[in-house]
């Protein structure tokens, strides 16, 4: 089964994707992960990544594909794939359909923009170990210091309010339009979020079987 899972950032389509991964045995296909793989491997895509990263410029469409599709050759997606954070735009989208490689379901992951908000913004990770926590879902014994180590628990970058808010417009302008063309072609199955990983892994896995 080829397996595309879309969802505004914090949504948890990557929780969904491992989960999905693991119940069918095929691969997670990461966007991040295997741009990370190329550029240790020195693969000639990696190359030519590594070059616009190193200029600190985005990682262009045509480069990104080409890893992709690279990626998607090796036997162990044979027998099916899921993509995580891949296509991110149509014209991605497009490029996918244009190697022939036909996708059985998408699975969009909705989650309202102030509970991803919420979620994100509430994350606190140690400085010194790098244990997870949250002001509401997952509070530390102490407050601002972790449980394990007694380091200082700290907000990332990526979790404050103004980025949060910043990467889910980029999200709705740029991605979201995805919906449209997979539901157009009949493939586009929307799970509702729960506040329980587990709930939404029910929904997940029955939207699929529903929709095989």
């Amino acid at each position: 089964m080829k397996i595309i899972f879309l969802g505004a950032p914090g949504a948890g389509k990557g929780t969904q994707a491992e989960i999905v991964s693991k119940k069918l045995a095929i691969p997670t296909v990461s966007t991040g992960n295997i741009i990370r793989a190329a550029l240790k491997n020195g693969t000639p895509m990696g190359l030519q990544a590594k070059a616009f990263i190193e200029a600190g410029k985005l990682v262009p469409d045509e480069v990104v594909i080409g890893i992709i599709k690279d990626r998607l050759a090796e036997d162990d997606c044979k027998n099916g794939f899921i993509l995580d954070g891949f296509p991110r735009t149509i014209p991605q989208a497009q490029a996918l359909d244009e190697m022939g490689i036909v996708i059985d379901k998408v699975i969009d992951i909705e989650v309202a923009d102030e509970k991803i908000a919420k979620r994100m913004s509430g994350r606190r990770v140690c400085k010194s170990c790098g244990n997870s926590y949250h002001l509401e879902y997952k509070k530390p014994a102490v407050e601002g210091v972790c449980d394990a180590c007694g380091g200082e628990l700290v907000q990332r970058k990526d979790d404050a309010p103004e980025t949060v808010l910043e990467r889910l417009k980029v999200y709705h302008d740029e991605t979201e339009p995805l919906k449209n063309y997979y539901d157009k072609q009949g493939k586009l199955v929307i799970v509702e979020g729960q506040e329980e990983v587990a709930d939404t892994t029910a929904l997940t896995l029955k939207a699929l079987e529903d929709n095989a």
